[in-house]
């Protein structure tokens, strides 16, 4: 129904160019082949990094909302609040619930909040960076009357 990955921007791409010239330099004084071993290990290092900062999910799949590592079953979950710029900076800091669930990268403005509604579960709700807020709302609304509208087995 809905899946999104938060990759990193084009941008964030010259941080392991970055960090591999530093590692390079910093070799250099061992010898040229140091040099260039530190120059592509501390590139492909970097690369590594930032790609698995990068590779986190949103779905919404099989009555189940799977962001990161936690997945919700939908009947858990209350309203979806999306959120622009600037509402989402306040629920990051100091609008921000310690209990919160929280996926969050810097880079993506926009993000949606979802009320958690389990009496069991002690979080009150989702904050998840997401480039397309209202989206995400609709597939866990439809996930929701699909839940609802599936027969129960005992």
């Amino acid at each position: 129904m809905y899946d999104e990955r938060l990759t990193a921007p084009a941008t964030m791409w010259l941080l392991p160019l970055g960090s591999g010239i530093s590692f390079g330099l910093v070799f250099l004084i061992f010898g040229a082949v140091p040099g260039l071993v530190g120059l592509v290990a501390g590139g492909a290092a970097a690369a590594m990094l930032l790609s698995s900062y990068g590779s986190a999910r949103i779905r919404v799949v099989q009555g189940l909302l799977v962001a990161g590592e936690a997945r919700i079953p939908v009947e858990a979950l209350g309203e979806s609040f999306p959120m622009d710029k600037e509402e989402c900076l306040a629920w990051r800091t100091h609008k921000a619930n310690a209990r919160a669930f929280m996926l969050l990268r810097s880079y993506i403005p926009k993000g949606i909040r979802v009320m958690v509604t389990d009496p069991q579960d002690p979080t009150p709700y989702l904050y998840l960076s997401t480039r397309f807020p209202e989206r995400l709302a609709q597939a866990i609304s439809a996930a929701k009357a699909d839940a609802a509208a599936a027969p129960q087995t005992a």
